[in-house]
């Protein structure tokens, strides 16, 4: 009995010393699912933007962290995890597999092969999120990056390690000009990614149809998040193009990303947002949605050592709306953008440019010389001469000035018009605007300023070799060249 009596009182000594804790590590619990989105209590240590582990290898990323839990994103089929289940930290930042076995393949956000063809051996590991290049780290946009489009490299030019927006309506023409961008890299030691952020899974493979017809697959990687896809592979989808590219500027190359589109990563930032229950502002968006984009697009840039991203971000908008919470998120954040308007697209004007709505803040720096030179006033001619088409839709006359200046505006906008997947060599672009601006065109019929163009440049190509190719090195007309090449122009219209 005594022994009994010293070994309660033992215990009861040892029981009013001890303190309570709750040991929190690297395992926790799902509190709740939904949506694709869990809350997960237990991991106090988690960083933002750490990899968790569910049951069955599934991965998520933590982008919420709160005093008592967690809120993470699932990078898989949610529906295979319930409450209950068991969460493990990784100690590891999310990040993608990076190497030059990348190009020429179409991965998921998450670096797996999207396009049934080996799996892709990656040593680096590139974090998804990623602080952009301070400006000491970065030198001024002067090198050109050609779209090939007549429009925009005359008027609207765009520099390596700018960012351009493509912004209008659905349906007029904002990816095509996106993939003539990626098709007129070929050759031009630029490599391109292609982010698609919500687009039908047929779409996609068109657009993988598209590049691999025009050899242009070679130098380009595309990332799929598909609209079938949840909404967190749709978030991180952009971040992971960024992060392969930046992969390829450290190696000093020249990297045109395209993000198709960010509207529909806004939508999916939304969603999650508002399955986490944070306070929701203005349509229903997140106080931190203009964050969501400027931290992406800051990140596209050129380095005073290494290569350059340039970003060609693409924005969807509602009935010509330029004034949306998005669009004038992006256009903030932008170097200038390229606007593309329905009217115009309907009434055959192929690519819609609105010349008076798009701009290029720092491309101009980035132009050759050759374009400078030739289409100096081009894109005020085209401003004035809309106005003035609008106005002489209500006048009976009109002064012989105007009416040739109408003329004149009408074959440019001709002559500025393209075919889809064609891509034209600037020098070759320089000699027929050239023409244009200069008058060669004032007495040919509209009708046939298409024609007229291509056999200009077939007898340039031909009778004139020599004189293209020093224009083609030299990137300037000398005043000996202009004189040339407005003798050339004489002479090819006696012929045609």
């Amino acid at each position: 009995m005594p022994k009994t009596t010293k070994l309660t009182s033992e215990l009861m000594k040892r029981l009013e010393g001890y303190t309570s804790t709750v040991s929190v590590g690297y395992k926790g619990v799902v509190k709740e699912i939904s949506d694709g989105v869990a809350k997960i209590s237990g991991l106090a240590t988690l960083s933002y933007s750490e990899i968790v582990e569910f049951p069955g290898g599934i991965l998520g990323v933590a982008i919420n962290l709160e005093e008592d839990e967690v809120g993470a994103i699932v990078l898989g089929d949610y529906l295979k995890i319930g409450t209950g289940s068991e969460v493990k930290g990784t100690n590891r930042l999310l990040s993608i597999g990076v190497s030059e076995s990348l190009i020429g393949r179409v991965i998921d956000p998450l670096g797996f092969p999207l396009d049934g063809k080996s799996k892709i051996s990656t040593k680096n590991y590139y974090p998804i999120e990623k602080i952009a290049p301070g400006v000491v780290k970065r030198k001024p946009v002067t090198a050109p990056l050609q779209t090939g489009l007549k429009a925009i490299d005359s008027m609207i030019p765009i520099g390596r390690g700018q960012r351009e927006l493509i912004i209008g309506d659905r349906g007029t023409g904002k990816t095509a000009i996106a993939l003539d961008t990626i098709i007129n890299q070929k050759g031009k030691d630029c490599l391109c990614i292609y982010v698609a952020i919500g687009q039908k899974a047929s779409r996609v493979a068109s657009i993988v149809s598209t590049l691999n017809s025009h050899g242009a697959m070679n130098h380009t990687i595309i990332v799929a998040a598909n609209a079938s896809d949840p909404a967190s592979l749709q978030f991180i989808a952009p971040y992971a193009g960024c992060a392969i590219a930046e992969y390829f500027m450290d190696k000093g190359k020249d990297v045109l990303i395209v993000y198709d589109d960010l509207t529909k990563h806004a939508w999916a930032y939304r969603q999650i947002s508002l399955v986490l229950r944070r306070p929701s502002g203005r349509e229903a968006y997140p106080g931190d949605v203009f964050y969501l984009h400027s931290r992406l697009l800051e990140r596209a840039c050129r380095l005073s050592v290494g290569g350059s991203i340039t970003a060609l971000p693409i924005i969807e908008t509602q009935a010509g709306d330029l004034s949306g919470y998005i669009p004038t998120n992006v256009i903030s954040i932008t170097d200038g953008q390229i606007y593309l308007e329905s009217d115009l697209f309907y009434s055959g004007i192929r690519p819609a440019i609105n010349v008076g709505l798009s701009v290029s803040r720092v491309g101009g720096a980035a132009q050759i010389k050759a374009m400078k030179q030739v289409a100096g006033r081009l894109k005020l001619d085209l401003n004035q001469y809309r106005e003035l088409a609008a106005f002489a839709q209500f006048a009976s006359d009109l002064d012989p000035a105007t009416k040739a200046q109408i003329d004149r505006g009408n074959r440019m906008t001709e002559l500025l018009k393209q075919h889809q997947f064609v891509p034209m060599e600037v020098t070759k672009q320089a000699l027929i605007v050239f023409a244009g601006t200069n008058g060669y065109l004032d007495d040919i019929p509209l009708t046939r300023v298409a024609q007229f163009e291509e056999k200009f440049l077939e007898y340039m190509d031909s009778v004139h070799r020599k004189f293209v190719t020093e224009i083609r090195k030299e990137g300037k007309f000398s005043d000996k060249a202009i004189e040339e090449l407005k003798k050339a122009v004489i002479d090819f219209k006696k012929k045609f």
